[in-house]
């Protein structure tokens, strides 16, 4: 690992320290500084192709996981150029290196939940602190459509700094022969700001108002009840943009979302498409949206002409059926609010529900993405006829937009949004013009829907991303 000091000797102590300006190890119990030198080559990941492996015993891994004393800024300890990063209210995971990769077809992307048991029940797994996200972890993104050009994947760090509830810790995945020891890095200095060139994309705005009509016209037909029709602005960024620089732009004005970073994909998204935790899930449903008001009193009109439009009430509770439904037969105790409650983001108020139920020890939140995924509340109602429409109207692939972002641990629990408000950079295609990326925004289309209001809507989805952008 570049920057990173190897301490030749064993881990028997929960007191670590990670001290950005200083020595790569500041403390570590029955260790001097000097114990530690200047790092050895990053050993190369694990990267299984594919998930079906019938005649392959599974990878082993040897995690541990102690807690640290606090780190000032977590973010910083991320790679440049291909941040791996979950954060939300001042909670943080932070991914360094890759220890394994795990990668799927968009067709296959279901296999990777019995793939990831065979991994997680073949780890060796040493957590001192035992609480979300410690111990063994995959950062995921996966694609939107079944028929998608874009990959599952599933990534596992060779080292996660964690933060919550006043605690922080570090997790490192090692070889499982026991030679090797943890790996203290060095924070990496933040790149210079960088503003981004963005411009229509595959559907320009004139475009967008056409499928919306297309879309209304399979509605008046019986074909769908509910389509969410999205479309794309596309970009660069200079060569060699910090993204780090993206991620904090996005958790400092939007704290309340999930800000995510995962192989490129890089957004903010406020629908948690679902948690899993000792058995107890949650989701939340976000269909219906409405601009804040300029003022107090504008912004009061606006959340309550939102709670009181028939059409976006329609649209809410075609995706709250959809998700109830899907999670019906994995759990018990399910619980869903009667009436959705008007939920407020910086630039727009959204109608909510928050969904409670309880999933068999055995049930990986991987397991409830391939049932809940895709929802109605980016895709539509009926789900095959919808996404049968958005392949028919929308001109390009959405790669994994509006598809699941999150992690999963050893236990198959985890925490997992839809990737919303985001861009995805494509960073294989980088080259000394730039790194170009493909944004995207949607919106849901119903009876009575609007092409123009729509089409304003797509814009304030757009605002969080490109104004980090800029």
């Amino acid at each position: 690992m570049p920057g990173a000091g190897r301490c030749e000797s064993s881990v028997t102590d929960r007191d670590y320290a990670l001290s950005p300006g200083r020595s790569p190890v500041t403390r570590l119990p029955g260790l001097s500084p000097a114990a530690c030198v200047a790092g050895p080559a990053e050993a190369p990941p694990i990267r299984l192709e594919g998930v079906t492996r019938p005649d392959a015993s599974p990878t082993r891994l040897r995690v541990i996981t102690r807690e640290i004393a606090p780190v000032g800024d977590l973010l910083s300890y991320a790679a440049p150029h291909d941040p791996l990063v979950w954060t939300r209210r001042g909670s943080w995971l932070v991914g360094v290196g890759s220890a394994l990769t795990l990668t799927a077809p968009a067709g296959e992307a279901a296999g990777l939940a019995d793939r990831w048991r065979e991994i997680a029940n073949a780890a060796r797994i040493d957590d001192h602190v035992e609480t979300t996200g410690t111990g063994l972890i995959a950062f995921g993104a996966l694609p939107f459509a079944t028929d998608s050009g874009a990959l599952a994947h599933l990534t596992v760090p060779h080292l996660t700094i964690g933060h919550r509830d006043g605690r922080t810790w570090a997790t490192w995945v090692l070889p499982p022969d026991g030679h090797d020891e943890p790996e203290a890095p060095q924070p990496i200095d933040f790149g210079p700001h960088w503003s981004a060139a963005v411009g229509p994309g595959a559907l320009s705005p004139e475009g967008y108002q056409d499928a919306v009509r297309a879309a209304l016209a399979a509605i008046s037909v019986g074909d769908v009840s509910k389509v969410v029709v999205a479309r794309d602005l596309v970009g660069t960024v200079p060569a060699g943009s910090d993204l780090r620089r993206l991620v904090r732009a996005l958790a400092s004005g939007y704290p309340d979302t999930w800000v995510y970073a995962v192989d490129g994909l890089i957004g903010a998204s406020p629908e948690t498409l679902v948690t899993v935790e000792n058995g107890a899930v949650t989701a939340r449903v976000l269909a219906g949206t409405l601009p804040r008001g300029a003022d107090p009193d504008a912004d009061r009109e606006a959340a309550l002409a939102l709670a009181s439009s028939g059409k976006d009430l329609d649209e809410h509770g075609y995706a709250v059926r959809s998700l109830v439904d899907a999670l019906t037969p994995f759990t018990s105790a399910l619980a869903a609010g009667e009436q959705p409650f008007t939920l407020a983001l910086p630039n727009v108020w959204h109608l909510a529900t928050d969904v409670e139920a309880t999933t068999a020890a055995d049930t990986s939140v991987l397991d409830l993405l391939a049932a809940l995924h895709p929802t109605a509340a980016v895709a539509g109602t009926p789900t095959d006829a919808a996404l049968a429409t958005i392949s028919r109207i929308e001109p390009f692939d959405r790669g994994r937009y509006a598809g699941p972002v999150g992690w999963v641990d050893a236990h198959g629990d985890g925490e997992w949004a839809i990737a919303l408000r985001g861009a995805q950079f494509h960073l294989a295609a980088a080259d000394e013009g730039g790194i170009p990326f493909t944004a995207y925004a949607g919106a849901g289309i119903v009876a009575g829907s609007d092409p123009e209001t729509e089409l304003l809507e797509t814009r304030l989805k757009f605002r969080p991303i490109v104004d980090a952008l800029a």
